[in-house]
């Protein structure tokens, strides 16, 4: 899989923990925190594979 199908599959799977997170803890979030929070749940998806790939060399 090329990076850029990678970064598609996070987006996504992103958007839809986040929603559903909200959802389940917070009913009447407002969708811009929602919007923070996925963009917070891919962030740290790329944060630890950093920090993954920097532990393996």
């Amino acid at each position: 899989m090329t990076r850029f199908y990678i970064f598609i599959i996070r987006i996504v799977l992103g958007a839809a923990f986040a929603v559903l997170l909200s959802r389940f803890f917070f009913p009447n979030a407002n969708p811009v925190y929602i919007a923070g929070m996925g963009i917070f749940l891919v962030g740290a998806a790329y944060l630890a594979e950093y920090f993954r790939n920097k532990k393996s060399t």
